[in-house]
This record gives C-alpha cells, sequence and structure tokens, in this order.
C-alpha cells in the first residue's frame, strides 16, 4: 500500500489558511454579539481549532484540561496552552497572546486543585473586565464545578459556550468546504485500500488499521471510533472491530469517522463482501434497502426544509428493521459531527428538537439496515453539502456494484 503523495500536495494548494481563519473567528464572534457576551472560553480541543487554528495533542487534552482560549467579542484573542508550548502557535495571526495555562484538574493540582481554580478565574476574569466594555458575561463550553464557584465569585455570569459553537460551525465557508474535500479525498484513498486488502482470514483490527495508516499518512489526526464489524457482528450495529477473523462471504460494515488534514472530518460508511463468491439475495437484498434509504432522504434535503419535516417525510424503515434503527436519519458534519442531528419520527418527542436546513451546511446521510433477529446488517453513510438548490456529494466513493445486483 502506496499513500498517494500527490493527493496530500493538492489538498494543500487548495486550503487558504489565512482565510479559513478569518472566516471561523468571524462566525464565531458574530454569534457572540447576536447573544451579548462579553467573549467566550473554550477547552474543548475541537472548538479550540475552530476558534484560532492551534493544534497540540488534540486527543490528550480530550480528557486532560490543560489548554484553553479566551475570545473576546471584541479584543484580542489569549491562547492558554500547555508548558512550554507557546512556539507551537508561531506565525499564526489570529492569536495575539500565548500565556502558560493553569491547569486545577485533580491530575494536576491534586489537593490544591481550589487554590488554582481561583488562580485561573482570577486571570479570566481580569481578561472579562479588560475587554468587556463592563459586559461580564461570559460564554464556556467545558466547566467543572470548582471553575464554575470561582468565577462566580468574581462576578461572572458563566452562559453555554458549547450552543455558540455549534450554531457559528453550522455554515461552512469555501475554505472549510475544501477541507471537507481533501479529508474525504484521503478517507476514499484509504477505503480503496482497505478493499483491495481485504481478504478472508484477516482480523477486522487488521482491515480498520489500513484507514488509519493511510489518514496517518495524508496529514490526518484521529479516527474517532472503532467501528468496522464483520458477519454476525454486523447486526446489531455498534460492534466495534477486534481480533475476530473474517469469513469469506461475510459482509464487513464500518462507519470512518476519520478527522482527516486540517481537522476536518471524513464521516463515510461502506460495506464490503469479503472473498471472490457472489453475495446471497439476503445480502443484495439488505444493501439495496439501504442506499434506497440513503438515496431518499438525500432527495429530500434543501434549504428552508425543517427538521420536523425531514423526519415526518423521511423513507420508512421496513418494520423488522425498526427496532434495530440507526440513532439518527441525518446529522451535520464538519471538525467533527456537529449539529444538528435529526432522529427517527418515532423518537422525535423523546428525543428531538427542531430547526431548518441552510445552504452551506455540510451533513451525513445515514442508513444502517439489519432486521431484529437478522444475521448481518448493512451501513452505509454519504457525506454531502447543502446548496441553494439541493446536495453536492462529497463522498464519491462508490458503492459494490456486486450488492446492488449489478455483475461487473
Amino acid at each position: 500500500m502506496a499513500p498517494d503523495s500527490a493527493l496530500r500536495a493538492r489538498s494543500e494548494k487548495s486550503v487558504d489558511l489565512e482565510a479559513l481563519r478569518a472566516w471561523r473567528l468571524r462566525r464565531l464572534r458574530d454569534e457572540l454579539k447576536t447573544r451579548d457576551y462579553a467573549g467566550v472560553l473554550l477547552y474543548d480541543p475541537i472548538n479550540i481549532r475552530y476558534a484560532c487554528d492551534a493544534r497540540n495533542m488534540q486527543v490528550w487534552c480530550l480528557h486532560n484540561a490543560v489548554r484553553y482560549v479566551f475570545v473576546p467579542t471584541d479584543g484580542p484573542v489569549v491562547l492558554f496552552d500547555f508548558h512550554n508550548c507557546a512556539h507551537l502557535s508561531a506565525g499564526n495571526r489570529v492569536i495575539a497572546e500565548v500565556r502558560p495555562a493553569t491547569g486545577w484538574f485533580y491530575f494536576a493540582a491534586g489537593d490544591r486543585c481550589a487554590e488554582f481554580a481561583q488562580r485561573w478565574a482570577a486571570e479570566i476574569a481580569e481578561l472579562v473586565a479588560l475587554h468587556g466594555g463592563g459586559n461580564r458575561r461570559l460564554a464556556i463550553d467545558k466547566c467543572e464545578p470548582l471553575g464554575v464557584a470561582a468565577l462566580n465569585a468574581l462576578g461572572i455570569e458563566l452562559h453555554d459556550g458549547q450552543e455558540v459553537m455549534e450554531l457559528a460551525r453550522r455554515l461552512k465557508g469555501p475554505e472549510e468546504i475544501a477541507c471537507l474535500k481533501a479529508s474525504v479525498a484521503v478517507c476514499g484513498e484509504a477505503m480503496a485500500a482497505m478493499r483491495a486488502a481485504l481478504v478472508p482470514g484477516m482480523t477486522e483490527n487488521q482491515l480498520w488499521s489500513i484507514l488509519n495508516q493511510v489518514n496517518a499518512a495524508e496529514g490526518g489526526e484521529w479516527i474517532e471510533t472503532r467501528l468496522l464489524a464483520a458477519g454476525a457482528r454486523s447486526n446489531p450495529w455498534f460492534h466495534e472491530c477486534g481480533d475476530g477473523v473474517i469469513e469469506a462471504g461475510d459482509l464487513i460494515s464500518f462507519d470512518t469517522d476519520m478527522i482527516g488534514p486540517y481537522g476536518y472530518c471524513a464521516d463515510v460508511s461502506r460495506c464490503f463482501l469479503a472473498g471472490d463468491g457472489k453475495p446471497s439475495d439476503e445480502q443484495r437484498r439488505l444493501y439495496r434497502l439501504a442506499t434506497e434509504q440513503i438515496q431518499y432522504n438525500m432527495d429530500l434535503l434543501k434549504p428552508g426544509l425543517s427538521f420536523r419535516e425531514l423526519a415526518e417525510r423521511a423513507w420508512q424503515l421496513p418494520p423488522r428493521c425498526a427496532a434495530n434503527r440507526y440513532s439518527v436519519v441525518v446529522h451535520g458534519v464538519g471538525l467533527c459531527d456537529e449539529y444538528p442531528g435529526i432522529v427517527y419520527l418515532q423518537d422525535f418527542q423523546a428525543a428531538g428538537y427542531d430547526g431548518v436546513f441552510e445552504a452551506g451546511m455540510a451533513v451525513c446521510v445515514e442508513s444502517y439496515i439489519g432486521e431484529e433477529g437478522g444475521r448481518e446488517g448493512v451501513k452505509l453513510e454519504q457525506q454531502v453539502l447543502l446548496t441553494e438548490t439541493g446536495v453536492e456529494l462529497l463522498s464519491d466513493f462508490p458503492y459494490e456494484e456486486a450488492l446492488l445486483g449489478r455483475e461487473v
């Protein structure tokens, strides 16, 4: 397997990082102004990436609160980075200043958590006072109780920063679209390598490792899940890959959940057949149902359609597949799975929310077809961009002709 270095070179030339950073910061500040917030304090590495394009040990920082960024609605962006990491942001013109972060979670602070949290809060409150113009309303995406109490004690009024970020991220600018296309291209290369390497006798883990290898070789960052299952493990869905051996005639369903180049997500699902034999009539039937669901729901998507309307009009699952239905019909995608998430109509009262599709949203259209008590399941998913007239398909990796019933 030889990674296509020309692919990475093409994708690097297609993205203007300065324009990307300016678009995202403007989107974020527009949301802050709409809500009359003085600014936002961000801990989630994905939100930090969106706000100022500063990457550092992304997965580790998802569970260790060691870096954060303060973005005032008006004023200089201050990044608080991990120990001796200021050099990582050299040349990033969005970031006006880099300071050492104060870690006050237990691993970092031990029995001094309260002391460190108060020190941290004082520094944040000082920035709010300096750049807020008297406004002390601060959005924050993640914060443990000690920090909330410490900021409140200093007169800082806290609000939901995740809402700000999800709504800012919902519309994609030209450079974000280029990033998504670069990531999906790498994902397509990886899936082609997986299909070429697939032989009966290999393990699920061995097949899954190819996605990781190609992604890393082409400048990608990580894989969010390990959703690959062969044969009877593919129904019901959500078994993660393991050391089980793939047998001839097995269906292998997988969901890439790949954070690729520039930190953008390629969330594409496909289903392969192991070996050189012909698929069974049952395998073809399941596969054709999945492609029918995807296409039907893609054809519904357009600006102005509400989330509830999509749930009401969406393709109807066969009754025997309803119990094993996927969690959503459609969801947003950008730096990861994002707002919105549209559930099936039968789940709407318990778990749904309304909203409106807009041109500039990138979304994934989902299908999982696995009958209750059935042996195998088919997972398919397409990534698309909403335009003024409908959708543009981003994930052009082909379906399996043999599983569609078309011999090649």
